[in-house]
């Protein structure tokens, strides 16, 4: 329970830091995104503003004749002019009859100074709450009265024989372009709660998923410690139940001091296995490569295997045979003991639960890249449901942990790590009552 109350725990600590390292990337990303589109504006406006008040200039430029005096034909380019201090002329705006149709839109105005820097005339929407102080800077962005903001552009006008006339200043008001990024900020600000919200379910999930590994192998190595436990607690308690019983005895003659000292010996001996067997599968797990490896006759492993196991297959009243599928040697680089225990336990696997009269059969093979050993048997099968589970450590087909087979459970895990290290497969096809096939695959000598 405390178990998985620390892995909530942690889960919750990898989300929330997750969410939160995501909400700063995103709201730095935001406000990128805002600068941006920001900047991209203003430069449009710029541009657009630019280009108006070019051609504008232009086109009055070459029809000033005297400096500070507004020629009649300029009326013809904006219609609805106003003179600071006389009478405005006001005309209805046809688009026909000028070819500055932007300069009529409700957003735009002009103004013109005289080379003192007065105001004398206005034309477009011009706001009446506008400062008439004249600022001789190229770009200015300015408010009225009212709050509105307004953005400018400051030329100098020349007269025909190019002497300075004065100043004119082309601006519009900006209300649509700050409604715009007024827009885009609420998006933003609003739409990133949720956006995070979303990252904050999605890094829940995502933590659940990293944490799996995790916590499987945690949940691996608390079934390691128990099974171990056990398996270190039986020869303990047989020789702990031997020494006692000894004791009880007023007088031990040499028959029985014999019989005790072998029964010791078997649990000490059962006890070194399981320690040397737990080393091995710990060195091959820190030190996947084999340390020495060397050529080695896979004909010859297997034939040494079977001479070695004949006499416990006769015992078992079980034909245990080679098949080498090929006529020449077959050398692949290994570490020769530890193929040979892999082999071996595979061997004995098979004929541990293969039923008297049955068959073991040993073939080899090999293909262009691999060689292929095959353990046949025809015993007791696995069931579809435990083939995944084999090759746990300490893992047993029957829960009961019978032991009329004898072994710790390490023997298949040993197998798949010592061929994992060589950088080979193993699998196993079983059916049940028919007999399982475990198949070794072992890269070829190069």
């Amino acid at each position: 329970m405390n178990q998985n109350k620390l892995f909530q725990q942690t889960r919750l600590r990898l989300a929330l830091w997750y969410a939160l390292v995501m909400a700063v990337i995103l709201s730095l990303c935001g406000i990128g995104v805002y600068k941006a589109v920001s900047h991209a504006h203003w430069m449009t406006l710029d541009q657009e503003i630019e280009s108006v008040a070019g051609t504008l200039h232009d086109s009055i430029e070459l029809k000033l004749q005297q400096p500070g005096q507004l020629e009649p034909v300029i009326k013809t380019l904006l219609p609805n002019i106003c003179v600071v201090g006389t009478r405005c002329i006001s005309e209805p705006v046809n688009s026909e009859r000028h070819t500055l149709s932007a300069i009529h839109q409700d957003h735009y105005y002009v103004r013109f100074f005289d080379n003192y820097g007065n105001l004398f005339a206005t034309a477009g929407t011009y706001p009446k709450g506008l400062s008439p102080e004249f600022n001789r800077e190229l770009w200015q962005t300015l408010k009225d009265n009212k709050g509105k903001v307004y953005h400018q552009i400051s030329l100098t006008l020349h007269t025909q024989n190019n002497r300075d006339w004065g100043y004119i200043q082309v601006g519009r008001s900006i209300e649509d372009f700050n409604s715009y990024l007024d827009a885009v900020k609420l998006t933003l600000v609003l739409g990133s709660p949720i956006v995070i919200s979303l990252v904050g379910l999605a890094s829940w999930w995502l933590a659940r998923l990293a944490m799996q590994p995790i916590y499987k192998s945690y949940r691996q190595i608390q079934q390691f410690t128990a099974d171990a436990a056990h398996e270190l607690r039986t020869p303990l308690a047989a020789t702990q139940a031997t020494v006692e019983s000894a004791l009880l005895m007023s007088q031990l003659d040499e028959l029985e001091a014999r019989e005790t000292l072998q029964t010791l010996h078997r649990q000490n001996q059962r006890l070194t296995n399981l320690v040397t067997d737990l080393l091995l599968l710990s060195r091959l797990d820190s030190q996947p490569v084999p340390m020495r490896r060397e050529i080695c006759c896979l004909d010859d492993i297997i034939n040494d295997l079977i001479e070695e196991f004949a006499a416990l297959a006769i015992a078992t009243n079980i034909t245990l045979k080679s098949l080498i599928l090929i006529s020449t040697p077959v050398n692949i680089i290994a570490n020769q003991d530890q193929l040979y225990r892999s082999i071996s336990n595979l061997i004995i696997n098979a004929i541990q639960y293969t039923s008297s009269g049955g068959k073991v059969i040993v073939a080899l093979d090999r293909s262009d890249s691999y060689v292929v050993i095959q353990i046949q048997d025809t015993g007791i099968g696995i069931p579809q449901s435990e083939l995944s589970h084999i090759f746990d450590r300490f893992y047993r087909v029957h829960s009961d942990r019978s032991r009329s087979t004898g072994g710790s459970g390490l023997g298949l895990a040993i197998a798949q790590a010592i061929v994992l290290a060589h950088h080979g497969s193993i699998d196993v096809q079983s059916e049940l009552g028919q007999g399982s096939i475990f198949t070794l695959k072992l890269p070829c000598k190069n």
